[in-house]
Order: C-alpha cells, then sequence, then structure tokens
C-alpha cells in the first residue's frame, strides 16, 4: 500500500520507516506541508493518506481524497477533532487513529510544568546564566497535601493520578465515566465546580467536544481559588485564552502551563523564529512571567513515537488486510 504522510518531521520519517520495514507491506511517502485546502491535489496516486494534529480534514479536502479514491485517513495521533467525521462517513471514506501511545509521556510533561511552574525552575535558568544567584522572586510551595484536580481520567489521567499520589497530593478528578483504576488507588471523583473550587492545581486531560469546548472560561475561572495553576496538555480549545490572559492579569490564576493553544495551526511544529509571529493572544501570554508554554511536545518520546509508529502501521494493514473489525476506527458518535 502506498500511503502518503503529510506534515512529515525528521522523526516521522524515521520511526514509520521503522515499522513499515519490521512489519511490512506499507510504503511510506513523506511530504512536509500539512494536509489542506491547498495541498489535497498532491494525493493522486496513492491508496491512503497519514495526517496529524494540525491537518486541516474539512468537508472540501475530504471530497478531493475520495474524488481520488482515497478511502482511509490514517491519523498517528489520538485526536480527531480536525476532522469533518459526518463527511467523511457520507464519502465511505474510513479514520483510524492511535488511542493511546505513551500515556506516561503526556502524564509527566505535565508534572514537569507543574514543577517548574512552581519552583520558578525557567526564571532560575536564566538568572544564573547571567550570574545572578539571588532568590528573591523564586518562592515556591510543597507539592505535598496540596488538592490536584484532573479533568478527564482516561489513561492518561489514570498515569497522572499514580504520580500526583506520590507525591503526596490529594486527588480529585472529574469524568463522565468513572475509571475503576483510580477509585481504587484513591482518586475522589467529585463534580465540576467542586473541582474548581477545591483545587490548587488544575490539569486537563478530556477530549475536545462541544461540551468541554472552553472548559476554562470566564465564568469558571472565577470559581477556582485565587492563584491556582492551570495546566493544559490536552487540547488547545478547552481554554478560552482571552479569558485566561484576563484572569492572570488580575491574579486570579496564579501559574499557567500550555502544551497546546487554541490557535496552534501554523505556529506549533514549524520554526518561526526569524519571523514576526501574528497571532496577538499568544505574544500577550508570552508576556507573563508565570505561563510557561512548551510546542506540543508532551507526546515527544522516544517510547511514544515508536508505539505511534507501530500502532499506524498496523492500522494500515488491518483496514487493507480485510479485518472485519479493527479496533481503531473512529465511529460518529451514536
Amino acid at each position: 500500500m502506498k500511503v502518503l504522510v503529510f506534515s512529515a518531521k525528521p522523526y516521522d520519517r524515521q520511526f514509520l520507516s521503522a515499522a513499515s520495514e519490521a512489519q511490512g507491506g506499507v510504503e511510506f511517502h513523506y511530504l512536509e506541508v500539512p494536509l489542506r485546502a491547498d495541498t489535497r491535489h498532491l494525493v493522486s496516486g496513492y491508496d491512503a493518506v497519514c495526517a496529524f494534529v494540525n491537518d486541516c480534514i474539512d468537508a472540501l479536502v475530504l471530497q478531493a481524497l475520495a474524488e481520488a479514491g482515497i478511502r482511509l485517513i490514517a491519523m498517528r495521533c489520538a485526536g480527531y477533532n480536525n476532522i469533518d467525521l459526518k463527511e467523511a462517513a457520507r464519502l465511505g471514506i474510513t479514520i483510524m487513529r492511535v488511542p493511546a501511545y505513551s500515556p506516561h509521556a503526556v502524564a509527566e510533561h505535565a508534572v514537569a510544568l507543574m514543577l517548574a511552574l512552581n519552583r520558578k525552575i525557567h526564571r532560575a535558568y536564566n538568572r544564573v546564566r547571567e550570574g545572578n544567584f539571588l532568590l528573591n522572586g523564586l518562592l515556591g510551595f510543597d507539592m505535598y497535601q496540596r488538592t490536584v484536580g484532573i479533568v478527564g481520567t482516561g489513561r492518561i489521567g489514570e498515569a497522572l493520578s499514580r504520580i500526583m499520589l506520590g507525591f503526596g497530593c490529594r486527588v480529585i478528578a472529574h469524568d463522565v465515566y468513572q475509571n475503576p483504576a483510580c477509585l481504587e488507588m484513591g482518586v475522589e471523583y467529585v463534580d465540576l465546580d467542586t473541582l474548581l473550587a477545591q483545587s490548587d492545581i488544575i490539569s486537563l486531560h478530556c477530549p475536545l467536544t462541544p461540551e468541554t469546548r472552553y472548559l476554562v472560561n470566564a465564568q469558571s475561572v472565577t470559581k477556582m481559588k485565587r492563584g491556582v495553576m492551570i495546566i493544559n496538555t490536552g487540547r488547545g480549545a478547552l481554554i478560552d485564552t482571552q479569558a485566561v490572559i484576563d484572569a492572570l492579569k488580575s491574579g486570579q490564576i496564579g501559574y499557567l502551563g500550555l502544551d497546546v493553544y487554541e490557535q496552534e495551526d501554523g505556529l506549533f511544529f514549524e520554526d518561526l523564529s526569524c519571523e514576526v509571529i501574528q497571532d496577538d493572544m499568544f505574544e500577550r501570554l508570552m508576556t507573563f512571567h508565570n505561563v510557561i508554554i512548551t510546542g506540543h511536545q508532551g507526546f515527544f518520546t522516544h517510547e511514544a513515537l515508536e508505539n505511534i509508529a507501530h500502532t499506524t502501521v498496523g492500522n494500515i494493514r488491518c483496514y487493507f488486510g480485510g479485518t472485519p473489525q479493527c479496533e481503531n476506527v473512529v465511529r460518529l458518535p451514536s
């Protein structure tokens, strides 16, 4: 099977090629450009496409893929909110994904953001390099016995719960479905308002749906403790950026750690160091000393990339092998 990979970085080539060689049957071709309206014509002659989280797979793109005979989009990520699923279903295009590549990678990155913000590691690093060893302004707090609220307790939320309990934190959670493993380790499930009111640290790990879009907004921020720490390694649009900027200015939010951003398309995964970034909200976020932003790197570990590549190749082989029930097919909500 010939598969065209969009938004391909050097590490995608490395790990996908290795997985293809190990499993066989898939011939990858790589493009650095994203899949979107102005690149949709490049799919001619391929059996499937492989896309990523910031590719734009809307109705126009899907129609072009269908006309070119593409019947499979293999996502090398867990999320699929960038796909028009109804149009894909109408056109008979199957969407497959990688639902779990390394929950530990993302959970550990969330903890890294917590610790860096709390102990001002980013500020201390710059000071020491300049020969400034003063501790003024670097005061942190003990994580021990603090309350950590986790929104979304799938595999990543479960992994984070285990880590934070190991820190001696009280862990509370909110999810539509209660994870038995979380209950067994002592996580307390509460309603969202209770989580917002009681948490010293809030970490977001839920999918982006119409119900969770702007979960953190001007109204919900007022329900939080003053000086709360918010961590988002889930989806950018879980947070209303303007509302968070206002809350940072007022001091209602004391710390913000982001690995995702609601307008990250065109920013993240690109080198813009020689350009003037045009996103005013993003640039405003960068002015706060109590904000750390990483460029969607939570997943970026050797183990996770191996798992992503292995599962992606397996998904493609499953589809073209005619397996009746490929477990990683994305289905329309009933």
